[in-house]
């Protein structure tokens, strides 16, 4: 999914049902991760959906030594330009009082 595409969702979603929230979070690991979401009311009940924003990773170097009992460590490159994304929904589950994520086998239901 691509960033437009993520902004076309908000606004349907924000002209279409009752939002909770919207908010968005930053987090420097991994090369800098860059979250959003909204919380709604919709048919299915309180949703979450998520997009999620990473650099690619284009390098992995692993570093050992071949001497008993030595560490392995893993140094990753990042991408300054290029980005992966990721979209997730969750549904509210009241029992449990949790976010289960959904996956695309039910909506086919």
């Amino acid at each position: 999914m691509t960033e437009q595409k993520w902004q076309e969702i908000k606004g349907n979603i924000q002209d279409m049902f009752k939002v909770v929230e919207i908010d968005s979070e930053q987090l420097e690991e991994d090369g800098g991760i860059n979250i959003e979401w909204i919380i709604f009311d919709g048919p299915l009940g309180r949703m979450r959906l998520e997009f999620e924003s990473r650099p690619m990773i284009i390098d992995k170097k692993t570093n050992y030594s071949n001497r008993i009992g030595s560490e392995t460590a893993v140094t990753y490159t990042y991408s300054p330009h290029e980005r992966s994304t990721e979209f997730a929904v969750f549904k509210w589950d009241e029992g449990q009082e949790v976010w289960v994520e959904y996956s695309a086998e039910n909506f086919l239901q």
